[in-house]
């Protein structure tokens, strides 16, 4: 027999274990002394303590471990426990990978440019909503082509919309397209969510799709200075091992009457896979 500080040290465990397994019937002593209250293990228990030591490494719960020890878990049933651990353990290994990406691109980012960069990007579902939308061509996707064309759509639709009376649902959202008639310019489109109520009245009215998976990024300030938070986005769907599937989307988060003190989110869809 031997006293729980000796068992413990040849099972490579705490006391303060071997008690905690006492008080949760996992692993009882031998012998339980009446008067001092010592606790005697027999050395035939170092195998119930090594495979205990083994699943719970294996990341099984205490509960999963004394039905398994206690073989109230038949031999399917524990092999269907040993898979579902297998994927769960592939699942946090998958993650920690893309973890790691993030932390090497992101290293290789300071180690090029010597700086931390502030642009925090997080990859995440946009839900559908439905919108009141203007819509108008714009030459090109800079930024300078852009802005003319976006702003005065956004102030023509706040007019209507307050001449219908409508109420926005949520903050503006721009979102943009190829000009389906050919021109070589972005079709650009300004929208306000707008409730289930709500019929056109001089505005279109879309049902605008969810993006599965977007990157999404802050851009803090006017959108005339919005191209190195853009370019930012970019080079962190490139060093993370994603392809972009289409223009960013703009959710303008805050809109105060100084454009510096503007914030809005750029939502890049992207390819699945």
């Amino acid at each position: 027999m031997f006293i729980i500080g000796d068992f413990a040290r040849y099972g490579r465990v705490s006391v303060r274990m071997l008690r905690h397994y006492d008080a949760t019937g996992l692993l009882r002593p031998a012998r339980v002394d009446a008067v001092t209250g010592y606790r005697y293990y027999e050395a035939g228990q170092l195998a119930r303590l090594n495979r205990v030591i083994a699943l719970k490494e294996l990341g099984f719960t205490l509960r999963q471990v004394r039905a398994i020890v206690d073989e109230e878990v038949g031999t399917e049933e524990l092999r269907g426990m040993l898979r579902l651990r297998r994927a769960e353990l592939e699942a946090a290994a998958t993650a920690a990978a893309a973890r790691l990406t993030q932390v090497e691109a992101r290293l290789r980012s300071i180690e090029s440019e010597g700086i931390m960069s502030t642009h925090d990007v997080v990859v995440k579902g946009v839900p559908a909503v439905r919108v009141a939308e203007l819509s108008a061509v714009a030459a090109g996707y800079a930024p300078e082509e852009i802005g003319p064309v976006v702003s005065p759509l956004f102030a023509e639709l706040c007019r209507r919309l307050d001449a219908a009376g409508v109420t926005p649902a949520g903050p503006a959202i721009a979102y943009y397209e190829d000009d389906p008639g050919g021109s070589g310019g972005i079709l650009a489109h300004a929208a306000f969510p707008v409730g289930p109520g709500v019929t056109a009245a001089g505005f279109g009215l879309v049902d605008l799709p969810g993006i599965e998976t977007a990157a999404t990024v802050v851009h803090r300030g006017p959108m005339d200075d919005v191209l190195p938070t853009a370019q930012a986005l970019a080079r962190w769907i490139d060093a993370n091992g994603h392809r972009s599937a289409g223009y960013a989307r703009e959710l303008y988060l805050e809109c105060p009457e100084d454009p510096a003190g503007w914030v809005t989110e750029l939502q890049e869809p992207l390819l699945k896979g």
